[in-house]
């Protein structure tokens, strides 16, 4: 089982492309939250997901439950709170499809997910638990993120960190940067866009950035570059994948669909990260590659992630840039 840990929100994307959010006048509602992102990314290609975390006691959460399950997420881990609405994000997209956020979520719901409500029994020896960096700020959701790596590491599992910044949500950028290099080590798995890499290193050369991440437990590291495609570097070797041509609609979710593929395509290829062999990990980040190009296709976050027919179907018709 692949466990996905944090926030579930709403996403209102803009019917109107290339505005300012002041400027926008209409929007979509998109059920979206890069763990719940992720949960749904890995159940929609086949996969077993679980997702953990907590939402309001109104429409909206009733709705992000509804979603994920139809989606084939298990959600019997996720927990309900009157004592916060499930948080929203409204976004603007520009022409060529990337996004601004501004975040209604002060306190949201995800936030007041506790320690004592993560149980260790959920996890075995062949799980994984996937998280990302916007459960780590100040609230007992970050005591829950410990615990649960606490718990999974403890049975033998491993642990996914993609730090997906969203620095809107943070009192400071550099509050984020410290929870980032905080829970850093306890990842096997770490996914890092180009973005973000000098951000959370302070270094400008992307080669040696990328080498400084190998700390503590990590053991593979996921480094997307948005249309110049992908790399996969481990201790031992590195690989690495050109963009995709596609027309980007809307980049929300690309990240999740990436790293959502990539976990599904490791367990499911029953890769070693004790002994990786380099010919199949080109083979999976090429298929992340894909899946993440076919989500930028479509409109919303969930809503644009493929099936495995879907992901088929696009190989046929889609070669590299």
């Amino acid at each position: 089982m692949i466990f996905t840990m944090g926030e579930a929100l709403i996403d209102f994307i803009p019917e109107q492309k290339g505005l300012p959010l002041k400027d926008v006048n209409s929007f979509i509602k998109a059920p979206g939250g890069a763990p719940a992102n992720v949960a749904c990314a890995i159940a929609k290609l086949g996969g077993k997901s679980a997702f953990i975390g907590k939402l309001g006691e109104d429409a909206f959460g009733s709705f992000l439950t509804e979603t994920m399950a139809q989606c084939g997420v298990d959600t019997s881990r996720i927990l309900y709170t009157n004592k916060a609405n499930t948080s929203l994000a409204f976004v603007s997209l520009k022409h060529d499809g990337n996004r601004e956020f501004t975040f209604y979520r002060n306190p949201g719901a995800d936030m007041l997910l506790s320690e004592h409500e993560i149980q260790d029994h959920w996890f075995s020896r062949s799980d994984i638990l996937h998280f990302g960096s916007v459960g780590l700020i100040e609230a007992p959701i970050k005591s829950a993120h410990k615990k649960a790596i606490q718990a999974i590491k403890a049975k033998g599992g491993l642990v996914s960190f993609d730090p997906n910044v969203r620095l809107p949500l943070w009192k400071s950028p550099e509050d984020c940067r410290k929870a980032i290099i905080e829970f850093l080590p306890y990842a096997d798995i770490l996914k890092i866009s180009d973005e973000e890499l000098e951000f959370i290193t302070g270094i400008s050369n992307p080669k040696e950035a990328v080498a400084s991440l190998f700390k503590g437990d990590v053991k593979a590291i996921a480094f997307t570059k948005g249309r110049k495609g992908a790399e996969f570097h481990t201790r031992d070797f590195s690989v690495s994948v050109s963009g995709i041509c596609v027309e980007a609609v809307d980049t929300t979710g690309a990240g999740d669909a990436f790293i959502g593929s990539l976990l599904y395509k490791l367990v499911t290829e029953d890769f070693s990260l004790l002994q990786p062999i380099k010919e199949r990990a080109l083979e999976i980040i090429a298929y992340a590659n894909t899946v993440a190009a076919l989500t930028i296709t479509r409109k919303g976050a969930i809503s644009s992630l493929p099936t495995q027919a879907e992901v088929t179907e696009f190989l046929l018709r889609n070669t590299g840039c």
